[in-house]
C-alpha cells in the first residue's frame, strides 16, 4: 500500500516552497526552505503509514541524515550502526555473571567489546562493578539512568548507549531509539510525535487542502476504523451548499453489482463537482482497474473544480499502483503508547465545546478518556492483555461521551448515576466488542476502579500499583490545563495497566527484532566494503563469504542411516532407535538442500549460472544471517541466527 509517485513528490514540494517562510538572507531562506520541505514530505508520507511502520520510518530518516552529516551529531561509522542493527553474538564463551544476566546478553556484550571505546566493558561487568551493573539492569527504565563507572559519559554519547542497550536491555531500545530521535532531528518531536496531539477529524481537514479532482483520499481501513462520518462532517463546512446525501454526495459501498453505481455517480461528481465515496474496493480488485482508468479519463477532460473522490480500502495487493500513487492515503489507527492515546482521545472533543460543560462532565469525560486509553493500548501485551483481540475505536469514546451528556443533562438529582454509566459503558459500548467471560471481568474491574465519586475531584489514575507508582487525576478545569496534565504524564509503564513491570519485556523485545529486521531489510544493497570491511562487505560479497563457510561445514554430513539400520538386529531395534534413524534422515534430507542451493549459489557467484529468483532469496537471507524458508520446512524450529546454527555451543 505504501506507493508513491514523483508526480505527487514534486506537488507536494512546490506546495512546501510557497509555505515556507521568507527571507532576505540566502542561506536563511535556504534553510527554511529545507525544514518546510522535509515537514511537508514526512507529514505526507507519515500519515498513510501504519502505526508499526512509523518508528522505523523515523529511524530510517534518522540514519541517513546521520550518516550525510547533516545533524549535529557526529556518524560513529559503519561498524557501531551495524552492530545496533544486527545485534550479533559471540556463542564460544562462558557465561560467568550467569546468576543474573541472560546468555544472550553476555553473548552480546562479547561482540561489543570487539568495537573501539568498549574494550574494557566486558572486563567491568565481570570483574570491576558486577553490583552496580546488576542494579542498572534490573532498573524498570534503565535508558533513563547513568550507566556505572565511566560509562556514564555515554549519557552524552546516547546513540554509544544504545549499543549497550542492545546488548543488555533490548526491550528498552525501541523507547531509546524514540528518544534519541527526538533530540537528533532539528525539531524531532515535531517528527516522532507528528499529529499526537490532532483529532482524526483535524488531520483529514489538513489533508483535504492537499487534494483536488485529480487527487482522492485514500482510507487504509484498520479494525474498527470508520472515515465515513468524519468526511460526512468535513463536508458541512467545506462545500457550498454543505453536503447532503444523494444531492452533493454519493456513498457507495462496493459489492457485487456495486460497480455500474459507482461508476454513475462518478460520472455525475465529476460534471456537478460532488463528493463520491466508494468503500471497500479491494472486495471488487479487477473493477479498480476500470476506476484508475477512469480518473485518468476525468483528469483529461478536467473535473469541476469542487469534485472530490474518497476511496477505502483494507490493506491489499489488488489495488492498482496508480491509484495508490495518485492518492493522499490516510490510516486511522490508535497511535502507539498510553501517553498518545489519551492525547488522542482528548483531541476529539471541540475545546469550545468541553468548556461549556459542567465541572463534573469534565472531570468524568477525562476518565473516560484515559480508560479508553488503557483499553486500546492494553492489545500490546499479547494474551497478557485479553484473551482475544477486540477493534476498540474512538466512535466508542464518541458514543460513550453522547451517554455521558444524555445522562447527565437529564439527571436532576445530585448524585451520579454510577452504576448505570459503568453498565452501558462496559456491557454495551465497549463490552459490546467483547465476548470473552474473564476479558469483561477486566474491562468491569477497570470501571468500578475509576468511575466512581473520587474522580470528580482526584483519583490514583494508576490502579492497583501498590505505592510502586502514583498518578492522581487532574482537578476540573480548562481545557489548556488538562493538555498540560497529558504532557506531564511520566513515561508509560505496565503499572497503569494494573500489571506487573516485567510484562511488557516479551513485546518490547518483538518490537526491537521487528524494527531492527526492517532496517536491515530497508538498506541499500550497493555498498561496497570499505575500511571496516568485515562489517561494511556489499549483500553479495557477505554472501558469498558465509555461503563458502556454511558450505564447508556442512559439505562432508551424510548420516549413513541405512547401513546402521542393517546393523541393528531385531532385539536392538526400538522406538529410541526408529526415532534416531527417522531424525537422521530429516538431517540428511535438510543437508542435502543445503549443499544443493549453496553450490548451486557458488556457480551463480561465478558467473557460470544465471541468477534465479530462488538464488536471490537465498543471497538475502545468507546477508541477514537468517534461515531461509525453504530449509526452515526441512529443518528443526529455531529463533537462531544463521550464522550461530553450525556452531556447537
Amino acid at each position: 500500500m505504501y506507493q508513491y509517485s514523483l508526480d505527487s513528490f514534486t506537488s507536494f514540494m512546490a506546495k512546501a516552497m510557497d509555505k515556507a517562510p521568507a527571507a532576505e538572507e540566502l542561506e536563511e531562506r535556504a534553510a527554511n526552505l529545507i525544514a518546510t520541505i522535509r515537514m511537508t514530505i514526512f507529514r505526507w508520507v507519515v500519515r498513510g503509514l501504519f502505526e508499526r511502520h512509523k518508528l522505523t520510518f523515523n529511524a530510517l530518516l534518522t540514519f541517513t541524515l546521520l550518516k550525510l552529516g547533516k545533524l549535529k551529531e557526529e556518524y560513529p561509522g559503519d561498524a557501531p550502526i551495524s552492530f545496533l542493527f544486527k545485534g550479533p553474538m559471540r556463542t564460544d564463551v562462558e557465561n560467568t555473571l550467569g546468576d543474573w544476566l541472560p546468555n544472550t546478553a553476555w553473548f552480546a556484550v562479547q561482540k561489543l567489546i570487539e568495537l573501539d571505546g568498549f574494550d574494557s566493558f566486558a572486563q567491568n561487568m565481570e570483574k570491576d562493578a558486577p553490583t552496580r551493573f546488576k542494579e542498572w539492569f534490573n532498573e524498570v527504565a534503565p535508558e533513563e539512568q547513568k550507566l556505572p563507572l565511566d560509562w556514564k559519559r555515554l549519557e552524552n554519547e546516547p546513540l554509544k548507549k544504545m549499543l549497550v542497550l542492545r546488548c543488555l536491555r533490548p526491550d528498552r531500545i525501541t523507547i531509546a531509539m524514540a528518544d534519541w530521535i527526538r533530540g537528533a532531528l532539528p525539531n524531532g518531536r515535531d517528527y516522532m510525535d507528528c499529529d499526537g496531539s490532532s483529532s482524526f477529524m483535524a488531520v483529514l481537514t489538513n489533508s483535504y487542502e492537499d487534494t483536488s479532482p485529480a487527487t482522492p483520499i485514500f482510507f487504509i481501513l484498520s479494525p474498527g476504523s470508520d472515515p465515513v462520518q468524519e468526511v460526512e462532517k468535513m463536508g458541512q463546512t467545506k462545500m457550498d451548499p454543505p453536503l447532503k446525501l444523494h444531492l452533493n454526495y454519493h456513498n457507495v459501498a462496493m459489492g457485487q453489482g456495486q460497480d455500474v453505481v459507482a461508476m454513475a455517480k462518478l460520472e455525475m461528481g465529476h460534471k456537478d463537482g460532488h463528493w463520491v465515496m466508494l468503500q471497500n474496493i479491494h472486495l471488487m480488485p479487477s473493477w479498480c482497474v476500470t476506476l484508475e482508468k477512469k480518473m485518468d479519463n476525468f483528469n483529461v477532460e478536467g473535473s469541476h473544480p469542487a469534485f472530490r473522490i474518497y476511496l477505502s480500502a483494507d490493506p491489499s495487493k489488488g489495488i492498482p499502483i496508480g491509484i495508490l500513487e495518485r492518492a493522499v492515503k490516510l490510516t486511522n489507527e490508535p497511535p502507539t503508547g498510553l501517553n498518545a492515546n489519551l492525547r488522542r482521545g482528548f483531541a476529539f472533543f471541540n475545546k469550545e465545546d468541553f468548556e461549556e460543560r459542567d465541572a463534573k462532565v469534565k472531570a468524568i469525560l477525562f476518565g473516560l478518556c484515559h480508560f479508553h486509553a488503557i483499553m486500546l493500548e492494553r492489545k500490546k501485551f499479547g494474551p497478557m492483555g485479553y484473551n482475544m483481540m477486540y477493534p476498540f475505536s474512538v466512535g466508542d469514546l464518541r458514543d460513550s461521551a453522547s451517554v455521558l451528556y444524555n445522562y447527565l443533562e437529564n439527571n436532576q438529582s445530585a448524585k451520579i448515576p454510577w452504576a448505570d454509566l459503568r453498565y452501558i459503558f462496559g456491557e454495551v459500548m465497549y463490552g459490546g466488542h467483547i465476548v470473552d467471560d474473564w476479558d469483561r471481568v477486566m474491562c468491569k474491574c477497570y470501571l468500578e476502579y475509576f468511575f466512581v465519586d473520587e474522580i470528580l475531584d482526584e483519583t490514583q489514575l494508576v490502579p492497583y500499583a501498590e505505592d510502586k507508582l502514583s498518578l492522581m487525576s487532574p482537578p476540573p478545569g480548562p481545557h489548556e490545563k488538562y493538555l498540560e496534565f497529558i504532557e506531564a504524564m511520566p513515561g508509560e509503564t505496565p503499572l497503569f495497566f494494573g500489571m506487573h513491570p516485567n510484562a511488557e519485556i516479551n513485546y518490547r523485545t518483538v518490537q526491537c527484532n521487528n524494527l531492527f529486521d526492517m532496517l536491515i531489510q530497508l538498506q541499500p544493497r550497493d555498498t561496497s566494503g570499505g575500511e571496516e570491511a568485515g562489517e561494511s562487505q556489499s549483500p553479495m560479497a557477505r554472501a558469498e563469504q558465509l555461503c563458502s563457510d556454511i558450505l564447508d561445514d556442512v559439505r562432508d554430513i551424510k548420516f549413513p542411516t541405512d547401513d546402521i539400520s542393517k546393523s541393528l538386529s531385531d532385539e536392538e531395534k526400538g522406538p529410541f532407535q526408529f526415532v534416531f534413524l527417522q531424525e537422521a534422515d530429516y538431517m540428511n534430507g535438510l543437508v542435502g538442500e543445503m549443499i544443493r542451493s549453496l553450490s548451486e549459489l557458488q556457480l551463480g557467484f561465478r558467473g557460470e549460472l544465471t541468477m534465479s529468483e530462488q538464488m536471490e532469496k537465498l543471497v538475502d537471507s545468507l546477508f541477514l544471517e537468517k534461515i531461509p524458508e525453504w530449509w526452515m520446512k526441512l529443518g528443526f524450529p529455531t529463533v537462531r541466527s544463521l550464522a550461530s546454527c553450525g556452531r556447537d555451543d
